[in-house]
């Protein structure tokens, strides 16, 4: 199995040596999204719930530019940098998944990239 390399500038772009997502058969392994604007490569800071949806909204992009959607993720990873966020943050979450939930995982970290409120990466179903 070939391994192809995803990448959209509707999501922020890589800022080290990895790739916003890869595609091996139908499986879409996205790297870990944190709340940059890809339109202005600031970050959301502040606000969880702004944080949340702006990184959801990148998933969305990768998803799309893989031709797949939140309809076909298997698994998240959730990563926090408080987990007293973790229900603000499943409020903005929820609303990706209102049915057929994936499985997830979620963390709270001792710190994430450039300071960020969180962190997601998706594993998904590319048909």
């Amino acid at each position: 199995m070939k391994k192809e390399i995803i990448s959209t500038k509707k999501a922020p772009g890589a800022v080290g040596p990895y790739s916003q997502a890869v595609k091996v058969g139908n499986l879409l392994f996205t790297s870990g999204q944190v709340p940059i604007n890809p339109e202005n490569g600031e970050l959301v800071t502040g606000d969880v719930a702004a944080a949340a949806e702006r990184v959801m909204q990148s998933l969305k992009a990768i998803l799309e530019e893989a031709g797949t959607d939140f309809s076909k993720v298997v698994k998240t990873t959730v990563l926090l940098s408080d987990i007293n966020d973790f229900g603000k943050v499943n409020e903005v979450y929820g609303k990706y998944f209102p049915s057929e939930q994936p499985a997830r995982s979620c963390f709270q970290v001792g710190k994430l990239p450039l300071g960020a409120l969180l962190e997601i990466e998706v594993i998904a179903i590319v048909e």
